[in-house]
């Protein structure tokens, strides 16, 4: 096949700077500091009421996005079953796409005393968003070519990360304006203004991206469909020994990776105790350097191959977490943690983009040439969501349990060391495979 017109291309990459407003000023830098914040004015501390029981208000949070990533997840075989067979790629992409952008513009309304309807805005952002890249993800195979993926893919981020920076910008300025404000408005507009700018800038996706045909089937039940697809799916990777094992292991580090993208703001919050306008800082700088991070990846795996590329990032992962796990005992010790933590942002900025980039494309290479891309993208991603589900309930519950979060930090570890295994095992059968041949 060959790659699209750079004018298709554009259009696709132009979703990443559509949602990925979402990603980082809602579940990376502003939202986490507000839930924390507004929650711990409206009850007095840092304990929230909820469900006959009291939660540490990090923890909860964690929950919360756990949850919401569950009944995406479940729910995503049953929406692929129906875009691949009664309908087209492009309208449920459309339709998460709207879901996502008002659970967004809802927020503006949570005060951290409607704690439920914080709840419920929250799982509506975070469902839209994962719930639209499935369909984004599929995109991929169907306009760029093989040997184009890595860079179509990193094409795709670097535009996500742009957006959002633009967009942290402008929340920033609101925040740092109306910084006197009891009820923090200037958080809450950003919140509405993501919203507008997820749903405004993804009509250019909407319009430039081809219409993808379902098979026109009809007849059937999408729901025993759906998991009959993942069923088949599953059934054809553990023919393909070295996507098997790239899977697993991809499903390993996925969790380690989530969980530190997503508890990031708290960490530094909570555990470090920087004030907020340093931490948007940081985190706005760990998107700039996250741009070049995953063209240089890209660039590597050409030489190297994906899957040395991706061995050598996990262990600098795992580097980065033991990093964090000392600059809170640096802090413990009263020394003050601002400047090494801005060393860590700019290490995970380096790595962050790149591995999420190179991981979708390694498996676009491994996956078997088929028409059903929406199905084995989202077996993909059913696979990234469960690992972010158990990822980070694992670390909000060890934070709960042992009282510190930087526990949680060092923990993921763990995580890490499988995934590398299970990469490994991938790299080492994928050259037996070519020494056969």
């Amino acid at each position: 096949m060959q790659t699209a017109p750079k004018k298709v291309i554009n259009a696709w990459a132009m979703y990443d700077w559509a949602n990925s407003t979402y990603n980082l000023v809602i579940t990376t830098t502003f939202f986490p500091i507000y839930f924390a914040a507004a929650t711990k004015q409206a009850f007095g501390s840092d304990k929230v009421p909820l469900l006959g029981r009291s939660f540490v208000n990090s923890s909860l949070y964690d929950y919360i996005l756990s949850v919401a990533y569950f009944i995406i997840a479940l729910s995503y075989p049953i929406l692929t079953s129906i875009a691949d067979t009664r309908g087209n790629k492009k309208s449920f992409m459309r339709f998460f796409c709207y879901m996502g952008a008002t659970g967004c513009g809802a927020l503006y309304f949570f005060h951290g005393d409607n704690i439920w309807f914080g709840v419920f805005a929250f799982m509506m952002a975070a469902g839209g968003y994962v719930g639209s890249l499935v369909f984004y993800n599929a995109f991929l195979p169907e306009i760029a070519a093989p040997e184009d993926r890595d860079k179509v893919s990193a094409r795709g981020f670097s535009f996500g990360y742009v957006g959002s920076v633009i967009m942290q910008l402008i929340g920033f300025g609101l925040v740092v304006l109306l910084a006197d404000d009891p009820d923090f408005l200037g958080l809450r507009l950003t919140f509405l203004l993501v919203g507008i700018w997820w749903a405004g800038f993804a009509q250019i996706t909407f319009a430039r991206l081809p219409e993808t045909k379902g098979k026109n089937i009809i007849k059937g039940n999408a729901l025993t469909d759906g998991f009959n697809a993942v069923k088949k799916v599953y059934n054809e990777v553990k023919t393909m020994p070295v996507l098997k094992r790239y899977l697993r292991g991809f499903f390993f580090y996925s969790m380690g990776v989530q969980t530190v993208m997503l508890a990031a703001t708290l960490f530094g919050s909570k555990v470090l105790q920087l004030d907020g306008t340093k931490l948007i800082i940081t985190l706005l700088v760990i998107q700039l350097v996250a741009i070049p991070g995953a063209i240089i990846m890209s660039r590597l795996s050409a030489v190297f191959g994906n899957l040395k590329v991706l061995m050598g990032v996990i262990l600098f992962w795992i580097l980065i977490c033991i990093a964090s796990y000392y600059t809170a005992e640096y802090k413990i010790k009263g020394g003050d943690p601002e400047y090494p933590f801005y060393m860590l942002s700019v290490a995970v900025g380096l790595v962050m983009g790149g591995i999420q980039s190179l991981s979708r494309s390694t498996y676009s290479k491994l996956m078997p040439n088929t028409k059903d891309t929406a199905s084995f993208f989202s077996y993909y991603d059913l696979t990234e969501k469960f690992a972010i589900v158990i990822g980070i309930f694992a670390f909000g519950y060890i934070e709960e349990l042992t009282g510190n979060m930087q526990n949680s930090i060092l923990s993921l570890i763990v995580f890490f060391v499988i995934g590398f295994v299970w990469l490994f095992t991938a790299l080492k059968k994928q050259n037996e495979l070519s020494t056969a041949e």
